[in-house]
């Protein structure tokens, strides 16, 4: 009985991934063929690797500066994020407050409705109203960042208010009897304890960062443009360079599995942190 189980759940799996990577090989695919083989007849199988898709990609001055974008947003929205969250969901855990539960529902309503109504009010703000000369947050990073923190911040919060809550208060209270500061507690205990949970909440909303399209398409135009805009750049009215843009969408996949294999073994440990709570 379980060998014919072993092999179907080895088959699932087989199947799973195969449906996952296909994707990204067809990707590779198109990006290693000349624009000649490209338009000619279709293939799954790579005849000669053309790299020259990647070399006009990599020496792109446009290319780079919107990778570079989306890496410092990105970065510095994960780690802004990631604090905030751990400070708020310490504080609504730990200590004695009127309406908590209601606080964390309200915190959650953030993300539920969808990003686009947001749009036009965001746009009047970052145009009109956040602009004191020239200073103003449309089309630069830290407009991207906080927009960012503000959507990102409500998950991470009921990401780590799990992890917290898990965490035994007795804990807290023997630091305290040994002279321990609330600062002390929560980077000396809180912080060591929950960095699988901290590790995965910092990858999700780095991976939202990265991934978001629709604000910054809309609340920039040159200088903060990220990488996701950048790849629609390459449809025109003249047609679609797809072999540059299935080169930029591999290059674009890079960081993000770096970033990941970082992590990746705090994983698992931080999804089912706090799952069984005594």
């Amino acid at each position: 009985m379980r060998r014919p189980r072993r092999l179907v759940t080895f088959l699932f799996w087989c199947g799973a991934s195969f449906v996952t990577l296909f994707p990204i090989y067809w990707m590779f695919v198109i990006s290693a063929k000349s624009r000649a083989d490209l338009f000619g007849r279709p293939s799954l199988i790579i005849d000669s690797l053309n790299w020259a898709n990647y070399a006009a990609t990599l020496s792109d001055p446009t290319f780079q500066l919107y990778m570079l974008n989306s890496i410092i947003v990105a970065t510095c929205n994960s780690l802004l994020v990631t604090v905030l969250a751990l400070l708020a969901t310490y504080a609504l855990s730990r200590f004695p407050m009127a309406g908590k539960e209601n606080i964390f529902f309200w915190t959650i309503t953030n993300r539920m409705a969808p990003p686009a109504v947001f749009l036009l009010p965001l746009f009047l703000l970052y145009t009109q109203a956040f602009t004191i000369g020239d200073w103003k947050l449309y089309d630069t990073r830290i407009g991207l960042i906080l927009l960012y923190c503000v959507f990102n911040l409500p998950f991470a919060i009921w990401i780590l208010r799990g992890i917290i809550d898990a965490i035994p208060k007795e804990l807290d209270e023997a630091a305290m009897v040994d002279g321990a500061s609330l600062w002390q507690i929560l980077t000396r205990v809180i912080l060591p304890v929950a960095r699988p949970g901290f590790a995965v909440t910092a990858i999700l909303t780095w991976v939202f960062a990265w991934n978001e399209y629709l604000f910054a398409a809309t609340l920039t135009s040159v200088h903060a443009r990220t990488i996701t805009t950048g790849l629609a750049e390459f449809v025109t009215v003249t047609g679609t360079n797809w072999g540059l843009m299935a080169a930029t969408a591999m290059l674009t996949l890079i960081p993000a599995v770096v970033f990941l294999g970082l992590v990746q073994r705090h994983i698992v440990a931080g999804l089912t942190f706090g799952a069984v709570k005594e």
